[in-house]
């Protein structure tokens, strides 16, 4: 220290005392609790719950580090900031995760996020803690329920019977984007085809405005845009059938002798020569009972997808 120096001034940085003493300076002045202010503008930061796995990671810093900058940035230019937490804390990662710790999985589930709670607070981070919830609490999933019965009387929500990636380690169905290299992106077990009924929403019904309503994020990244665009993933052409006379051990033409396809070029229909199917389409399946090498092929295939 230099000679000319305050006495106060320390040489280093005790930053555990100097934390917590100014953690609790907001704790104590609700800092960061958001409260109904007409006379400013709002801004509303919500970052993507964590699932209360039992620790954070890098990851988790990252992601509300970034949440947390742009919060206080806001709040310093004189907005009325609401920054809320929650936990993504319902489903059967949760359930497994007990089981191979042997405990029940409320237990297990609550006592994870309390200790990362604590850790999140420890970071410091602006978050207004009266507004936290969690999914697997009921007064919270009851809504969802709600929402969901809503949706499946005006048709938005249906079921029905279809192909689907199936972990069979996590006992679940997983989306294209959680199957890598034909494995479970958490359990790494080779992942199966099976056909299951289940729910299913009509999001199509609503490409149109989806896409349109694009054009009106302007500030939104073109790229981000585009790629939502893509997961719309309108596509203008026509559906069809191939007629065919192919009949089950009872007589019944299979798929009512009609082969649906669709094409983006129907002016190319004239010149079709063959169609493919399909490993898991009845037709494939009629026509494997008699051909040992297709009856084969079959199982490959839908695992190499």
């Amino acid at each position: 220290m230099s000679p000319s120096a305050p006495a106060s001034l320390q040489e280093k940085y005790h930053h555990i005392a100097i934390e917590q003493a100014a953690q609790q300076f907001w704790e104590t002045t609700a800092a960061f609790k958001a409260v109904e202010d007409t006379t400013k503008p709002k801004y509303y930061c919500l970052s993507m719950f964590p699932y209360p796995s039992g620790k954070l990671h890098m990851g988790h810093v990252r992601n509300y580090t970034i949440g947390d900058v742009l919060t206080r940035f806001h709040k310093m230019r004189g907005y009325n900031v609401m920054q809320p937490m929650g936990w993504d804390a319902f489903g059967l990662p949760a359930e497994n995760a007990a089981i191979a710790n042997k405990v029940p999985p409320a237990k297990w589930t609550y006592d994870n996020i309390e200790y990362m709670k604590g850790q999140l607070k420890s970071l410091g981070f602006a978050i207004d803690w009266s507004r936290e919830l969690a999914t697997c609490k009921p007064d919270y999933y009851k809504w969802n329920q709600w929402l969901f019965l809503r949706m499946l009387e005006k048709g938005i929500a249906y079921k029905k019977t279809q192909t689907v990636n199936w972990d069979p380690v996590d006992q679940t169905v997983l989306a294209n984007e959680q199957v890598i290299d034909g494995r479970g992106w958490r359990t790494g077990a080779v992942v199966e085809k099976r056909e299951i009924p289940g729910y299913y929403l009509a999001i199509t019904q609503y490409a149109e405005e989806l896409l349109g309503d694009l054009d009106t994020l302007d500030q939104w990244p073109e790229r981000v845009r585009l790629m939502q665009a893509n997961w719309i993933g309108k596509s203008t052409g026509v559906r069809f059938a191939f007629p065919h006379e192919i009949k089950d051990d009872s007589g019944a033409l299979i798929n009512d002798g009609k082969l649906w396809v669709f094409t983006t070029r129907a002016d190319t229909i004239m010149g079709v020569t063959f169609c493919a199917v399909a490993a898991e389409h009845p037709l494939a399946t009629h026509a494997a009972k008699n051909n040992p090498e297709l009856a084969a092929f079959i199982p490959s295939a839908r695992a190499a997808r």
